[in-house]
């Protein structure tokens, strides 16, 4: 399943590639990432919790930052399982940060897969619900810029 999109952050796109590469700022702006842990700089693990549909999920996910082209270009790979069900969950991410006046427009393109009970939901919801966490990221990240 292909995602993509863009958003607009008031901010030096400098600032936002800087804040987008740092591992712990990224996760605080995604809503249900707990517990992660740097294993190096390009290497990290963490749990992700959310709801989709009337499924409750939790997965155990590693994700590599795979590249990181100041002050433009980060790309990462994130691999899951979820806990107690048979599944798995790949994705690989490209951002773009593209300078524009006095904001920084994020363009990014999400290539997932699903297997398991998580595949049979259907890409109709998990669309849907892709949506959902880009609101609340977008969110996070525009509030964190304008402290």
């Amino acid at each position: 399943m292909k995602i993509g999109g863009e958003l607009s952050v008031k901010a030096p796109r400098t600032a936002v590639f800087d804040a987008l590469k740092d591992a712990r700022f990224f996760a605080s702006c995604v809503e249900g990432v707990q517990e992660l842990t740097e294993i190096d700089p390009t290497h990290y693990t963490a749990i992700f919790e959310t709801r989709i549909a009337y499924l409750k999920f939790r997965f155990s996910v590693t994700v590599e930052m795979t590249k990181a082209e100041p002050p433009d270009t980060i790309e990462g790979k994130v691999e899951g399982k979820p806990m107690g069900i048979v599944g798995r969950l790949t994705a690989t991410a490209t951002t773009t940060l593209i300078e524009n006046g006095d904001e920084t427009v994020i363009r990014y393109e999400i290539d997932s897969s699903l297997t398991g009970k998580l595949g049979s939901i259907g890409q109709p919801v998990m669309k849907s619900k892709a949506k959902d966490l880009e609101k609340e990221f977008a969110a996070r990240l525009r509030a964190k810029f304008e402290i």
